[in-house]
């Protein structure tokens, strides 16, 4: 047994116990459970708290690193996920948070310090997935409507002691933040409710409500320095939909496409859910775009010796193109 699945097992005893004892959703005992292993606990129950602080510290945080404990809770959480009807609370799979961090460290690597930001944050695994796999220091911010999210994501960046400033705010309403060098986001698909706000947006449409990932690409951009990077994960109908139109005059207008990267088939339910990694560069004086888009269909992960040769073609590309 390798020591994930060791620790998960007596993690996921620990929330079976809390969500017993007090009554719970396994979500919910789940966030119990990091505050124990954080020793933020519930006083007001010292005899249930006591039997848990005992299982808690079986639990040996303390010999994992920080992508281990992210791995962790990743998979804790789709555990707690299992069921889930709406496609926003879809975590990010692993492979594809591989994916992007592979593309910030060939885009952005070689920088002294980075900004970043994720306007979709949920619990927080694509941005700790990316910060754990860059060897510089981090300022981090995430934005996130929902209460139980950025509660798991503010538990999930202390578990593995990053620092990352959390907004709990419709991230389409303005943010208290300076633009930063990188916003990566797997955007929601679907409309956005509030016409009147989505008025305020360039893309927005007048005869249906405008899709909130058009609208989350422009923000995103309003958020984004200069000559800074984007890395999305899009749906892959993104410029075949009847709002296509607007999205790419802004995209135009605003960056040049670095590249765009169909992920697996296989990663995903079914088709219509399939995504791609969109990857943009603001425009700046002195800013070109690159001679040719990286453009590829990305092999299955499972086939170890195709992913190796598309890499070997990424890096390349890269090279060529000066990164």
């Amino acid at each position: 047994m390798d020591v994930i699945e060791q620790h998960f097992q007596q993690w996921d005893s620990l929330i079976e116990r809390i969500s017993t004892a007090y009554d719970l959703t396994y979500m919910d005992a789940l966030t119990k459970s990091m505050e124990l292993l954080l020793a933020i606990v519930d006083e007001n129950d010292p005899e249930t708290t006591n039997e848990l602080k005992k299982l808690a510290k079986a639990i040996s945080i303390d010999e994992l690193d920080r992508e281990q404990i992210r791995k962790l809770i990743h998979l804790l959480l789709l555990k707690s996920m299992k069921g889930a009807v709406q496609h926003q609370h879809v975590m990010t799979p692993d492979t594809v948070a591989l994916y992007v961090s592979y593309l910030v460290e060939k885009l952005l690597g070689k920088q002294k310090n980075l900004t970043l930001f994720d306007p979709v944050s949920g619990t927080a695994n694509l941005l700790t997935a990316v910060m754990n796999h860059l060897n510089m220091p981090i300022k981090a911010y995430g934005s996130e409507i929902d209460p139980t999210y950025i509660q798991l994501a503010a538990l999930n960046a202390s578990m593995q002691e990053h620092e990352i400033e959390f907004f709990h705010q419709d991230s389409l309403k303005p943010l208290l933040l300076d633009p930063v060098d990188l916003v990566i986001a797997d955007l929601p698909v679907g409309y956005y409710p509030d016409d009147q706000l989505a008025k305020q947006y360039q893309v927005s449409v007048t005869d249906d409500h405008t899709y909130a990932h058009h609208l989350l690409i422009e923000q995103s951009l309003n958020y984004t320095k200069p000559a800074g990077y984007l890395i999305f994960v899009i749906p892959n109908h993104l410029f075949n939909s009847a709002q296509a139109k607007q999205i790419h005059t802004l995209i135009q207008q605003e960056a040049y496409v670095i590249g765009l990267l169909q992920l697996p088939a296989t990663v995903f339910k079914s088709e219509r859910q399939a995504k791609s990694l969109f990857i943009l560069q603001k425009k700046a004086d002195g800013v070109k775009a690159p001679k040719q888009a990286l453009m590829a269909q990305l092999p299955s992960f499972k086939d170890s010796q195709a992913t190796k040769r598309m890499v070997m073609k990424m890096n390349q590309w890269f090279e060529e193109e000066g990164y």
